[in-house]
C-alpha cells in the first residue's frame, strides 16, 4: 500500500512537522514563493514526493474566497439557433462551478459581421479575465485576439473551429477534415453516378476556414476512393432565402445530373426548404441537430445530419479553463467531438 493511501489526512501540518519548519514555510514552497533556502526547499519537496501529497486546491479557493472570471466569446443565435446548444453547456458548467467562486461573463458577436467580433474583443480585453472561451469564426481577427491574450497571459480555449499554430490551452470541437471526409463517404454510399453539389452558405466566406477544411476532407475522400463522381461547388454569400433560391436555381439550370448535395454547415435547412418548394428529390447531407433541420429530416428531404455535440463543447470549454487556470493542469490535449450521423430513424434518441 502506498504512503499516500496510508496517510489520507496527510497535509501541510504534517509536512511542516517532518521538515521541522513552520507551516508558512511549507506554504511558500507549495506556491513557489521566495524566502526559502534551497536546502529547506529540497527537504520539503522530498517529503511531498515521498508521501505523494496533492494540495486541496478547491478547499484553498473556498477559504481564500478568490473569484475567477472567465469570458465567453461566441456568436449570437439571431440567424441560426446552433449556438443555443454551446450556450446551454456553458451555463451548465457555470452553475456547477459558481460555488467555487467562478464567474462566467458572456459576449456575443454577429456571425455575418467581423466588426462586431472586434468590438466584443475590445470589451473582453477591458475586463480583468482569468480565462477566455472563444469560437474563432474569423481567422485573422481570432489570431489578433490570441496575440493579445498571450501578451496578457490570459489562457484561452477554442471551440467548434480551431486556429492552428496559436498558443491555446486546447481545441474542443469536431475534426473538421474528418467530418468532411465522413460526409463524402455517406454521399458515395448514396449516389452511384452523376454530379455532387457542394454548397457553402456564409456571408463572410473568406473567413470561414472551418467550412473550407470540411470541403478539403470531402474532396480528399473522392480523390482517394471514387473519381467518377464530379464535384460542383457553389458559394452563396447572401444568406437570405431569396438569394439562396436564386443561386440554386442558377446552378441546377446550368449543371445537369446533380444527384446529391452537401451543405457544409447548419444552413442545410435553407437548401431543404428550396427542395420542398421546387419538388426536388436529391440526396441531401448537412450539419447540426437543429429544429428546422430535424423537420426536414422527418420529411425525408434531408437524409443525413452530421452532429458534433455542441452543448458538450460549451461545457467542456468552461471546465477546461477551470482545470487550467484554477487547478493548474498544464497537460491538456485537444478534445475532438464524435462525428455522429443522425437519420430519420435514430434522431429521437440523439442528444446534443
Amino acid at each position: 500500500m502506498s504512503k499516500s493511501l496510508e496517510n489520507k489526512e496527510f497535509g501541510v501540518k504534517q509536512i511542516a512537522r517532518l521538515a521541522n519548519v513552520s507551516i508558512a514555510t511549507v506554504d511558500r514552497v507549495l506556491h513557489n514563493r521566495k524566502g526559502v533556502s534551497e536546502a529547506t526547499k529540497k527537504r520539503i519537496n522530498d517529503i511531498i514526493k515521498e508521501f505523494d501529497y496533492k494540495p486541496n486546491i478547491i478547499a484553498s479557493r473556498l477559504a481564500s474566497k478568490k473569484i475567477s472570471k472567465f469570458a465567453v466569446l461566441i456568436p449570437s443565435s439571431t440567424e441560426t439557433d446552433f449556438w443555443e446548444a454551446p450556450l446551454s453547456g456553458i451555463d451548465r458548467a457555470a452553475n456547477a462551478l459558481k460555488q467555487y467562486g467562478i464567474m462566467v461573463m458572456k459576449f456575443f458577436f454577429d456571425l455575418n459581421d467581423k466588426q462586431s467580433f472586434l468590438k466584443q474583443v475590445d470589451l473582453v480585453l477591458e475586463e480583468a479575465v482569468d480565462g477566455l472561451l472563444v469560437a474563432p469564426s474569423f481567422v485573422e481577427e481570432a489570431m489578433q485576439l490570441a496575440t493579445h491574450c498571450n501578451e496578457r497571459k490570459i489562457p484561452y480555449v477554442f471551440i467548434n473551429s480551431d486556429v492552428p499554430g496559436q498558443n491555446s490551452v486546447c481545441y474542443i470541437g469536431p475534426h473538421l477534415f474528418c467530418s468532411g471526409y465522413q460526409a463524402a463517404q455517406l454521399m458515395d454510399f448514396s449516389v452511384k453516378a452523376g454530379k455532387v453539389l457542394l454548397v457553402n452558405v456564409s456571408k463572410e466566406l473568406d473567413q470561414y476556414h472551418h467550412l473550407l477544411r470540411k470541403e478539403e476532407g470531402f474532396r480528399a475522400y473522392f480523390e482517394k476512393n471514387n473519381k467518377k463522381l464530379q464535384i460542383v461547388k457553389i458559394d452563396i454569400k447572401q444568406t437570405d432565402s431569396l438569394s439562396i433560391e436564386e443561386a440554386l436555381d442558377k446552378v441546377f439550370s446550368e449543371q445537369k445530373g446533380i444527384e446529391g448535395v452537401f451543405v457544409t454547415n447548419s444552413r442545410v435547412s435553407a437548401v431543404a426548404h428550396y427542395f420542398e418548394r421546387k419538388g426536388i428529390s436529391k440526396v441531401l447531407i448537412g450539419y447540426d441537430f437543429l429544429k428546422e433541420n430535424i423537420k426536414y429530416l422527418e420529411l425525408g428531404i434531408i437524409q443525413f445530419l452530421i452532429c458534433q455535440k455542441p452543448e458538450e463543447q460549451g461545457y467542456r470549454g468552461i471546465m477546461t479553463l477551470h482545470r487550467y487556470a484554477d487547478l493548474h493542469e498544464r497537460r491538456i490535449e485537444d478534445q475532438f467531438m464524435p462525428i455522429d450521423i443522425v437519420t430519420k430513424e435514430n434522431y429521437r434518441f440523439y442528444h446534443n
